[in-house]
């Protein structure tokens, strides 16, 4: 996977925290830059992919290992 800008740690955190959280971190970033967001929320696997879409970024990585999922998303507008 590629070396995120910026990493987003939502640990522990529980809907819909994950993605208020990385909503107001892709808001801050430059289109082009990566962020990468940690949760092991069951819920944030579909409610960050959703988010992404709606939003026109994308995901150019994921990883889950069933208790915790990874994204790296890229910031495309």
């Amino acid at each position: 996977m590629e070396k995120p800008d910026r990493v987003l740690d939502c640990t522990g955190l529980y809907c819909p925290e994950p993605v208020f959280r990385t909503r107001l971190a892709l808001d801050e970033m430059e289109v082009g830059e990566v962020l990468e967001v940690t949760a092991d929320d069951p819920a944030a696997e579909e409610d960050i992919k959703r988010l992404v879409r709606r939003l026109g970024h994308k995901v150019v990585g994921f990883e889950s290992d069933g208790e915790k999922v990874v994204f790296l998303i890229r910031k495309a507008k």
